[in-house]
C-alpha cells in the first residue's frame, strides 16, 4: 500500500519551488538558537530583500531538485547548518546578502553545554569592577584576577577554551561579567548559489574599507607603472607629456641650449657664478658696480640669519657660537667691499 502523503507537505514543497525559482540568489541560512520572536522580528525587517522559508531537509531536497539544481549544491550548503532556511532574492547579490544577514547576528552569554566557536581569550585588563565575591569566582573558573587600585583586575593574557570546547559550570556566566559574549546568534549564512557559482560565507566576507584602500593602491600603481614605461592612455597622457617636459628641460640646461624657457634660467645660473667667483676675489679687482652686488647679498643673507635667530627659541651654547662666527663673517665681507 502507497502511503499517502498529507498535503501541507506537498502545499510546502510547491511553495519552496516556487521560492528557489523567484531569486537570482539562492541561499542556505542556519537559524538554530534564534528565538522565535526574534526570528519573526528578523523576517519583517528582511522580507523586502529576500524571502526566507523554513522547512524539514527533506522536503527542501525535494523542492531542490524539482526546481533543476544539482543535489551535490544542496548538500554543499547543508553543511554546519542545524537548522537550515532556504532564502531567495531577486534583489541582491551573495555579497549584499552576506552584508545583511550578517546585520542580524548578535552576540549572547555562553551557556552550560553550548559549543566554543573560536577560542576564547581573556586579555590581561582592568574590568572597572569594585572589589567583591567576584574575584574568588572567576579564579574559579581559571580566569586569574586580583584587586589592585580598587578595582578587580585580570593578571595576565589567558586561554580558558579552545575552539570546539564545551562549557561547563558558571564559565559562561563569568565571561558575559567581563564582556565576552561568544555565542552568536542570528541568521547565519551558509553559502549562497548564484549564476551556478557557489560562494562559501568565508568568501563573501569582505572588508570594504579595506577593499576599497586595496584598490586605491592597485590603481595607484598601475598608474605608476604604466607612466614609467610610458603607456600612452588618455589619463597618463597628461603625467607622460609633463614628465618629459621636466627632463627637455633638464637637459637644456645641462647643455645650456638658449630658448625662451632656458634663458631666465640660464642667466640667473651665471649671474650667482660670477657673484661666487667675484666673492674669491681682493677687493682691489671688483670695479664698484660688482663690490655694491655683493654688499647688497651679503646683508641679505645677513638679515634672513637675524630673522631667523629672532623667531627660533633661546639658543643653546652651540648656535651662540656659530651665530658669532656668521656675524664675524658678513662684517668682514662688509669691511671688504664698505
Amino acid at each position: 500500500m502507497i502511503p499517502k502523503v498529507v498535503s501541507w507537505k506537498k502545499d510546502t514543497v510547491k511553495d519552496l519551488v516556487d521560492l528557489l525559482k523567484s531569486g537570482d540568489t539562492i541561499a542556505v541560512i542556519d537559524i538554530h538558537g534564534v528565538p522565535a520572536g526574534a526570528m519573526l522580528g528578523m523576517r519583517a525587517s528582511l522580507r523586502g530583500d529576500m524571502n526566507i522559508q523554513v522547512a524539514k531537509k527533506r522536503l527542501m531536497t525535494i523542492a531542490w531538485e524539482r526546481a533543476g539544481f544539482e543535489d551535490s549544491n544542496l548538500n554543499e550548503l547543508f553543511q554546519g547548518a542545524i537548522q537550515p532556511a532556504l532564502v531567495s532574492s531577486s534583489k541582491l547579490n551573495s555579497f549584499e546578502l552576506f552584508t545583511e544577514l550578517k546585520k542580524t547576528e548578535a552576540g549572547r552569554a555562553a551557556k552550560e553545554g553550548d559549543v566554543a566557536p573560536h577560542q576564547i581569550v581573556v586579555e590581561k585588563m582592568d574590568t572597572g569592577m569594585p572589589p567583591g565575591p567576584i574575584v574568588g569566582e572567576l579564579n574559579s573558573v581559571g580566569i586569574p584576577a586580583k584587586i589592585m587600585g580598587g578595582s578587580v583586575q585580570i593578571q595576565k593574557r589567558t586561554v580558558v577554551l579552545e575552539e570546539g570546547d564545551v562549557f561547563e559550570g558558571d564559565m559562561g556566566m563569568m565571561l558575559s561579567k567581563i564582556g565576552i559574549n561568544p555565542i552568536v546568534t542570528g541568521l547565519r549564512l551558509c553559502g549562497t548559489l548564484e549564476g551556478g557559482t557557489l560562494f562559501a560565507p568565508s568568501t563573501l566576507d569582505i572588508d570594504y574599507e579595506q577593499f576599497e584602500t586595496d584598490l586605491i593602491s592597485y590603481a595607484a600603481g598601475a598608474f605608476n607603472l604604466a607612466c614609467n614605461i610610458t603607456w600612452f592612455t588618455s589619463q597618463t597622457m597628461p603625467t607622460i607629456l609633463a614628465k618629459a617636459s621636466r627632463e627637455a628641460m633638464a637637459v637644456a640646461m645641462e647643455a645650456a641650449i638658449a630658448t625662451a624657457d632656458t634663458m631666465p634660467h640660464l642667466v640667473g645660473r651665471a649671474h650667482s657664478g660670477a657673484l661666487a667667483v667675484a666673492g674669491q676675489l681682493d677687493s682691489d679687482a671688483l670695479d664698484e658696480e660688482l663690490a655694491n652686488m655683493l654688499g647688497a647679498a651679503a646683508s641679505a643673507a645677513a638679515s634672513a640669519a637675524s630673522s631667523s635667530d629672532s623667531t627660533s627659541e633661546v639658543p643653546t651654547e652651540a648656535e651662540e657660537e656659530e651665530e658669532e662666527e656668521e656675524e664675524e663673517s658678513f662684517g668682514g665681507l662688509g669691511d671688504l667691499f664698505g
